[in-house]
């Protein structure tokens, strides 16, 4: 893995957030009892047992942590709000390039009825513009020590987690199990407050500045949100079988991720005559080839604010 930052931005997607899902719930009891209730709570909410109660839209307040080792990558204001005008067009379905999606799945099109805005006032009651800046020795970082997410490794400490959306943007971002590049990562509900958030290499991030093709469309950060939000990857994380479910049923089964921006109709795991739902945010095709959440997915992000994130309905 090289010590300096990269120059080109890898051929396919990356995303650590099942490789720190499995290891918390092997290190964590608490987490994975945690687990059990969320998704017992979104499994209620998929059958019509409950419903949510909430109205309006939900707008939560998100720092971002801006990590850098050189000047480059302490990125400016402009690409930091290009990224949060990404992610409220992307979860009100207001995306421009929306009518992208293939006509048979527009009509499960979704708005989630969530919105972001850079946080005004710091865990201390102080006006902030919602970006704190750390230049750090690490040009990389490992996403099974987390190490972004704290200050005594080089990064930055949380802010509190039941009250933002903690983002981290930053050098590098490697795991030693897998040779490629790492474009980000979430920490599912449940997990301890210390980490949890979204991490995204800067490259990634937004739509101006240091982001480079193909991600730099602001999407990394709407794969990686919809994770913390307890969304999965739509073929299930089976290993490139036909036995994963994403437990959202508008989404069909596939067997395995889709890359770069494939045409439609494509197919695997018998699911003609439309095949994978390769436009939807949860898959792992470029940034300019998704442009969707389904309704199903809408249902568990619902369920999650109403339980695990309901902090956040009064933010």
């Amino acid at each position: 893995m090289p010590e300096n930052d990269a120059t080109t931005a890898p051929a396919r997607r990356g995303c650590g957030t099942m490789p720190v899902h499995h290891l918390l719930m092997a290190d964590n009891p608490a987490y994975a009892e945690a687990r059990v209730r969320i998704e017992n709570k979104a499994f209620a909410y998929e059958t019509g047992d409950e419903t949510t109660a909430r109205v309006g839209v939900t707008r939560i307040p998100v720092v971002v942590h801006v990590v850098f080792n050189t000047a480059e990558q302490n990125i400016g204001e402009d690409q930091v709000n290009s990224q949060i005008d990404v992610l409220n067009q992307d979860f009100r379905a207001l995306n421009p390039d929306i009518d992208q999606v293939p006509p048979v799945w527009k009509p499960l099109v979704a708005d989630s009825r969530i919105e972001f805005h850079l946080a005004t006032q710091d865990p201390q009651g102080q006006p902030t513009d919602g970006i704190t800046r750390t230049q750090s020795q690490a040009a990389k970082f490992n996403i099974r020590t987390n190490a972004v997410k704290h200050a005594s490794s080089g990064g930055h400490d949380a802010w509190p987690a039941d009250r933002y959306l903690n983002l981290w943007v930053c050098p590098r971002i490697f795991d030693p199990g897998d040779p490629n590049e790492i474009l980000g990562y979430a920490q599912f509900p449940g997990g301890p407050a210390k980490t949890d958030g979204v991490v995204i290499g800067h490259r990634f991030f937004g739509t101006t500045g240091t982001a480079s093709a193909p991600f730099n469309g602001g999407r990394t950060a709407t794969h990686e949100v919809g994770h913390w939000l307890n969304l999965f990857h739509i073929w299930g994380d089976d290993g490139g079988g036909c036995n994963g479910s994403d437990l959202v049923a508008d989404t069909p089964n596939c067997g395995g991720p889709n890359f770069q921006a494939p045409t439609f109709p494509t197919l695997s795991c018998s699911n003609g005559p439309d095949g994978d739902m390769f436009v939807n945010y949860m898959d792992y095709t470029d940034d300019r080839a998704m442009f969707m959440f389904t309704k199903g997915q809408v249902v568990r992000m619902e369920a999650t604010l109403d339980s695990a994130r309901s902090s956040f309905n009064g933010a």
